[in-house]
């Protein structure tokens, strides 16, 4: 038994502060100087307090560790998974970003310039067939278009004077004499 009355303490540990019923003293509040204007007996009585909210937070864990647990076997038994929860989470999530401020003028933002990116398509897609309306309608165009369709009864005829009767047709009689 340890002389100076302090617990259930070996011989070598005498100077660890016990406080009442053999409970210890946090190492900030045991001892060394008292801060100026206070006196041994408010110390002590702040000592005494200290040890018994800090009880109550050791009793408000374990009380919260048994409820977590709790909690976990009721969605055990409910079928609540963790991957269920993420989804509900995360759908709640999406729903709460969806409804912020932020989202819907950004929204907004997209929608307009979106708005505004069509009309500046449509405007350049009607300006470049108005242009090429005019180049249709243009000198040069016209002298083109003139040139290919003058060429075209040419390069018909042409072929047919080189031989494309040989191609291969319907009407060939070389055809009926093919190995296959």
């Amino acid at each position: 038994m340890d002389p100076g009355g302090q617990g259930l303490l070996s011989d070598t540990m005498t100077d660890v502060p016990v406080g009442p019923a053999g409970t210890r003293v946090p190492a900030d509040a045991a001892g060394g100087a008292l801060p100026e204007g206070m006196t041994e007996a408010e110390a002590e009585e702040l000592r005494c307090e200290l040890l018994k909210v800090e009880e109550e937070i050791l009793t408000l864990r374990q009380v919260l560790a048994a409820k977590d647990r709790h909690a976990a076997e009721l969605k055990r038994k409910l079928g609540q998974t963790p991957l269920n929860q993420l989804k509900l989470n995360l759908s709640k999530s999406l729903h709460e970003v969806q409804m912020s401020n932020a989202y819907k003028k950004t929204q907004e933002t997209l929608s307009t310039a979106g708005q505004k990116t069509t009309a500046a398509l449509s405007t350049m897609g009607t300006a470049i067939s108005r242009r090429l309306g005019d180049m249709r309608n243009s000198a040069t165009f016209k002298s083109f278009e003139e040139r290919v369709v003058n060429l075209k009864p040419r390069v018909s005829t042409n072929g047919e004077e080189n031989g494309s009767q040989n191609l291969h047709s319907p009407d060939n009689k070389s055809q009926d004499s093919a190995p296959f």
